[in-house]
């Protein structure tokens, strides 16, 4: 799974998550993931419930809680860890990790090329 297909993975169940209690999806940044600086903190982190819960009114760490819980119902996220006071580290499943390959070899010589920088 990409980070750009996470990020739209993310913000979906984020949706699903805040409509779900009444909360208001359009306070929802933009979904962005890092790589943890160490590697025992998951494969993606992030700070989408810190930059959210006080739109929403809510505890940072009640709001990824409640996001962890529902990215691992995906199935895409094998486990989902709050950490501090409310990032969001995640480690994907084996069949997520698994689409990148698919990906690369489905586009052969195209994958990674793009005209961005051009």
């Amino acid at each position: 799974m990409t980070p750009a297909a996470l990020a739209a993975l993310a913000r979906a169940t984020a949706v699903d998550v805040l409509a779900a209690r009444g909360l208001d999806p359009a306070a929802l940044p933009a979904v962005t993931f890092e790589r943890p600086r160490n590697p025992e903190h998951g494969d993606y982190a992030t700070s989408l419930a810190l930059r959210t819960a006080g739109r929403l009114g809510v505890g940072p760490r009640d709001l990824a809680g409640w996001l962890a819980d529902a990215l691992v119902r995906t199935g895409a996220v094998a486990s989902a860890e709050v950490a501090g006071p409310g990032f969001l580290n995640l480690r994907l499943a084996a069949a997520a990790r698994g689409e990148v390959v698919r990906e690369a070899l489905a586009a052969g010589g195209a994958y990674g090329r793009g005209d961005r920088l051009a």
